[in-house]
């Protein structure tokens, strides 16, 4: 093969060529970074059913039903999504798939560049019996796909697909046997008119005529369940014996006597800074080949385990017997990098510091801010000058915590903050309405349209069912604006941009039982503190739709802001806003007319009428 075969491509790029040439036919996910390429990817190529699920467990329960329907299936989230979605995980490695094939692919986020929590996902294939694969690079990405269908159809099982935030984001060469209907981005320029691949012959009539006829396997009550278990056992002992030989395993020999295990980026860390050492590269990481790590223990000095995160092979290998050292030397928290691993192998004895590279300086620091014209900036300000404490979830909102808004309070997981809200008006119910003046203090929740769509339904569902008092402010821009600005349920388009039914999220609340519902535009900044101000003081449940599309995709761009500098007096008021446009210059406030789109809001907060807004919705 020539090197004019060769493309570059990152880890979710060739994940989702791998699955396509795998002949992967449903594929679901609920965008969450660094994952959401991977299915945006996928769903370019011809005859693959894509969908953006309403969350993770449904993504996965989607693709267990292609999958027990005879079909290659493929589930894609990132780590915090295999928490929604591990029932389904759980309950998927007891029955397994029948003549399908399912493979998750879990994109961990070491460093939690876009995340609220470090989680090893290596953990949930211990704790639910599944195998798990991890790739190095993005060719590895591309084949392992592949590797993971042979190895779960082989076995009856799920199989978890590794991957973490360097080897999703970072490009790597990968040949391919014809590049040409890839575009730049590792997707087909147009519809290629190639018939998928398909391994299986079996129709998905039969498949789900075979399912039928097996209750004991695939209907999980107790009886069923308990039958079960010992064959999950047994099967992940036969996939530890056959990891023994797997090529996915493989030891490099050095010249020296220190050994090393590793796994996924970790490994390129490592092979870079300890380049005469030995080496088990793990492509398997669970279950753990028994035999040929004691082999390769057996035949060093010195055995290191280089890994991110949770002590997953260190603790597995000492379990065994085996002398090693690993997180004595290297963080637990965070992603590694070279240098981390230099320092580490330095404390280590095994490198002097002689000859380390410099330091290269940092980049200036660039504060997250909410954007120029966010619909979400006049909720978190008119929530402040409430007084309301605010429980909050994930999305581009939750930096409604950052100052000078400073009005998100909690940002836990998704869907919390309904249930947070729940609990606080319990709690209050104890004390005395005397005490509490007006709505300062009084707790309210806010939640994206997405995320609503994803775990606010039941949690409100909740509210309104033990009458709990509270306003939820629905966040609604139109879009799941966090992850690159994917479709939902209530945009009204798929992942393959046909039209569907739009959700409306005012509906659906008055649905679940809550009569006070308000749809508003957030830029009516008085009009949503009224709004907001009857409904915390009204002891009934309450939503609030603060709909307003988000700007960067709307592309709407009004007169800029104009300011009056003799009218300012420099008080500051709108520069609470945070918004980026507004700047002080000397003792008074200008408007960098570039950044501006004119929504007038800092208009309806100045006092002094010093800043003019076009076309702005009056205060």
């Amino acid at each position: 093969m020539s090197d004019a075969s060769k493309v570059l491509l990152s880890g979710n790029e060739a994940v989702a060529l791998g699955a396509f040439e795998a002949g992967v036919r449903v594929a679901a996910a609920y965008p969450g970074t660094p994952s959401t390429e991977i299915l945006e990817n996928l769903a370019a190529y011809p005859g693959v059913d894509c969908e953006w699920s309403s969350n993770e467990k449904v993504a996965l329960d989607v693709a267990i039903g292609a999958a027990y329907a005879g079909r290659r299936a493929l589930a894609v989230m990132k780590h915090v999504g295999l928490n929604v979605a591990a029932d389904s995980l759980f309950y998927a490695a007891y029955t397994g798939l029948g003549g399908g094939g399912l493979v998750v692919a879990v994109a961990d986020d070491p460093g939690m560049h876009s995340s609220q929590n470090e989680q090893d996902t290596r953990q949930y294939a211990r704790f639910a019996r599944v195998p798990l694969l991890e790739p190095a690079d993005s060719a590895e990405a591309r084949g392992y796909v592949e590797e993971a269908f042979r190895l779960g159809e082989r076995f009856d099982t799920p199989v978890l697909l590794r991957l973490t935030t360097r080897i999703a984001h970072s490009r790597g060469p990968v040949r391919v046997e014809d590049p040409s209907p890839l575009g730049g981005r590792g997707r087909p320029a147009v519809r290629d008119p190639r018939p998928v691949p398909d391994p299986h012959h079996r129709s998905a009539r039969e498949a789900l005529a075979a399912l039928a006829n097996d209750p004991g396997k695939y209907v999980m009550i107790p009886g069923n369940a308990r039958g079960r278990h010992p064959v999950v056992e047994n099967r992940l002992a036969r996939i530890a014996e056959w990891a023994e030989t797997c090529s996915l395993n493989r030891v490099e020999s050095g010249g020296g006597s220190l050994g090393v295990v590793s796994a996924g980026v970790a490994y390129q860390y490592a092979r870079e800074v300890l380049d005469d050492a030995s080496f088990l590269k793990l492509g398997v990481v669970w279950p753990l080949a028994t035999g040929l790590l004691r082999a390769f223990a057996a035949g060093v000095d010195r055995l290191l385990v280089v890994e991110e995160l949770d002590p997953f092979l260190e603790e597995a290998l000492s379990l065994m017997g085996l002398k090693v050292e690993g997180k004595r030397y290297f963080p637990l928290a965070g992603e590694l990098d070279p240098a981390t691993v230099r320092r580490g192998a330095a404390q280590a004895g095994l490198l002097t510091s002689e000859g380390e590279p410099e330091a290269v300086p940092g980049l200036p620091p660039r504060p997250p801010v909410l954007c120029p014209g966010c619909g979400h900036r006049p909720v978190f300000y008119a929530l402040r000058r409430l007084g309301a404490v605010v429980f909050g979830d994930i999305g581009c909102y939750t930096l409604g915590a950052l100052p000078p808004l400073s009005a998100l309070h909690t940002c836990g997981c998704m869907g919390a903050g309904l249930g947070n809200l729940q609990g606080a008006l319990k709690a209050l119910a104890g004390e005395e309405e005397g005490e509490m003046e007006g709505t300062r203090g009084r707790p309210v929740a806010v939640i994206g349209d997405s995320t609503f769509f994803h775990a606010g339904l039941p949690a409100l569902a909740n509210l309104a069912y033990n009458q709990g008092g509270g306003l939820v402010v629905i966040l609604d821009n139109r879009t799941t604006a966090m992850t690159g600005h994917q479709d939902h349920p209530g945009t009204g388009r798929t992942l393959a941009g046909e039209p569907g039914p739009a959700l409306d999220a005012a509906s659906v609340a008055r649905s679940l039982g809550v009569e006070q519902v308000t749809t508003l535009d957030p830029y009516d900044l008085e009009g949503f503190v009224a709004v907001a101000r009857g409904y915390m003081t009204s002891g009934r449940p309450a939503v609030i739709v603060a709909r307003h599309r988000c700007v960067l995709q709307a592309r709407e761009r009004r007169p800029a802001v104009t300011a009056v500098a003799e009218a300012c007096n420099g008080c500051g008021v709108c520069l609470r806003l945070g918004c980026p446009p507004l700047v002080r210059e000397g003792s008074v406030v200008r408007v960098e007319a570039a950044l501006c789109t004119g929504c007038g809001v800092c208009a309806a907060v100045c006092p002094r009428s010093a800043l003019l807004a076009e076309g702005a919705i009056p205060s």
